[in-house]
């Protein structure tokens, strides 16, 4: 098996020296590619004085939905794994992610956050919808068989948020199995992030009703859980209102921008739904543009 990890960053210079370092410990024999972008703090020079980074991507785009295809389109390897900045392999997971990836097509694992106060680790996430059983994975420490990852095409780009889950919807499918590996985990250090972007509630919306109309189509089942999720949060915020931590006119904006996200969205969606009829529903994917790459170095 050749491995080919891809980190993508952005102005996270000490968070993905603390990524590559680990990697070079337990996971010495990967092919290593960084995808950069914008960064202004330093990365590029501190990437490119090192020798175990084998492809350097420097891209234009802010968005990790973005960063993560224009690294799996220089990797070479059978098994790409994605690795956030920030996050730290440890010595089982290159042991954990090769066992079950001998029964699998897709391997994801836990992020394990050292806080003051002791460690917190993850749970394996599922979900049934329209017939599919979903297995949810981890988009900053995931592994992909090649044959899984070229038939998703990659991530959806219109999705500047929850790509991944996305990306689960559409392996369910395609009848590709996702396993959660308990052994492959990742250490997240205190004030270490993975680089997510920070998106308001009108995005978090708008993402969900994307990929559950592109995934799913308009029906009853789809709309249900969209009214669920957001009444479900308008009663939280109304807590909030009610014991003073928010204002009723803060609670007002939010839900025009729910509704605005939920509207824009479903729209989107169906529109994405018609662009590919195909079980791959990713028009927005890898193989939809070729400018990603602003400069590539590339050690190999």
């Amino acid at each position: 098996m050749q491995l080919s990890v891809v980190v993508p960053t952005l102005d996270g210079r000490e968070q993905l020296a603390r990524t590559l370092d680990a990697l070079a410990d337990h996971v010495p024999a990967a092919e290593i590619v960084v995808v950069n972008g914008p960064s202004t703090d330093g990365t590029t020079g501190m990437v490119r004085e090192r020798d175990d980074v084998d492809v350097l991507v420097e891209v234009a785009d802010r968005t990790v939905t973005a960063a993560r295809n224009a690294g799996i389109e220089q990797t070479t390897g059978d098994v790409v794994a994605l690795v956030d900045q920030g996050l730290s392999v440890t010595d089982e997971w290159y042991d954990a992610l090769t066992d079950e990836l001998d029964g699998a097509d897709v391997v994801s694992g836990p992020v394990h956050e050292q806080l003051r106060g002791g460690m917190t680790t993850e749970e394996v996430e599922s979900d049934a919808l329209a017939g599919r059983e979903i297995t949810y994975f981890n988009g900053g420490n995931v592994a992909f068989s090649r044959s899984a990852l070229d038939a998703l095409d990659g991530f959806d780009e219109y999705l500047e948020i929850g790509s991944a889950r996305d990306g689960a919807h559409r392996l369910a499918a395609m009848d590709f199995s996702v396993t959660w590996a308990p052994g492959m985990g990742v250490a997240r250090e205190v004030g270490a992030d993975g680089g997510g972007p920070e998106t308001d509630p009108g995005w978090k919306y708008r993402s969900l009703a994307y990929r559950l109309v592109k995934n799913y189509g308009v029906r009853p089942r789809v709309a249900a859980r969209l009214v669920a999720y957001a009444g479900r949060d308008a009663l939280g915020s109304l807590r909030d209102v009610a014991r003073g931590d928010a204002t009723p006119s803060g609670w007002l904006g939010t839900g025009r921008d729910v509704i605005s996200g939920l509207t824009i969205g479903s729209k989107d969606g169906a529109w994405a739904r018609l662009l590919d009829r195909s079980t791959r529903r990713n028009p927005y994917g890898r193989s939809a543009r070729s400018d990603r790459p602003v400069a590539v170095y590339d050690r190999r």
